[in-house]
């Protein structure tokens, strides 16, 4: 049986008028930015499922931008979210896509384009009372919840990767609150989740990502 909180069953503190579409969604934009957190020249965001059917009754637009723009759930800012944006001249779009029935269906899509040309993306769901997944992150598919400092590595399977990385996070005294794999069996890919107690110290960070062990290596600090 999964653990839950009072949070998770009451919903988080909020601007309303949805926990799902709104909570969720702000805290969707605001862990998207620190996921991809160069700036960006333009934003946009593909919405799925009932997220594209209700998106600006249920304010979904609005969160969505406050969490690009770093507010909080609880910020009373995310009702004038969209006129910030354009006073801010910030370049954004709403697009309604069916992602596929993988995903769930307070689902969007955040892609950010750079000056440069180049574009990140995450894929995450809202899945109630506030809470969400992050579920894919440049075609790298995993999934977290966005509550700790993460560390994200995917890797040809091989032996020895758990072990070094858990060894690593002990010899610190780190908690680890939760470790997950998956494999594309496919390709022999390995993607390993680590959520950890508190931030992760530069140096061991640099340890970590810097292996060339990793085909792709990423730390996010929620």
């Amino acid at each position: 049986m999964s653990d839950y909180t009072i949070f998770d069953i009451i919903g988080p503190i909020m601007v309303g008028p949805s926990s799902s579409h709104t909570a969720g969604a702000c805290r969707i934009g605001n862990t998207a930015i620190k996921i991809c957190p160069r700036k960006f020249k333009k934003v946009e965001f593909i919405l799925h499922g009932s997220f594209a059917m209700t998106y600006q009754g249920h304010g979904t637009d609005r969160a969505l931008l406050a969490g690009i723009m770093g507010f909080e759930t609880y910020d009373p800012r995310i009702k004038d979210s969209i006129q910030i944006a354009d006073d801010l001249g910030i370049d954004y779009e709403f697009k309604k896509q069916d992602l596929g029935e993988n995903y769930h269906p307070n689902t969007v899509k955040i892609i950010f384009t750079y000056e440069d040309g180049s574009s990140e993306y995450i894929i995450a769901s809202s899945i109630g009372g506030g809470a969400i997944n992050i579920v894919n992150i440049n075609g790298v598919a995993l999934n977290f919840r966005g509550e700790f400092p993460v560390i994200l590595l995917q890797y040809h399977e091989q032996t020895g990767v758990i072990a070094m990385v858990s060894t690593l996070l002990s010899d610190r005294d780190y908690n680890i609150e939760s470790m997950t794999t998956s494999k594309d069996n496919l390709k022999n890919i390995v993607t390993l989740t680590v959520e950890i107690d508190r931030s992760l110290d530069p140096d061991l960070q640099e340890k970590i990502l810097n292996s060339d062990r990793f085909l792709f290596s990423k730390y996010v600090e929620v």
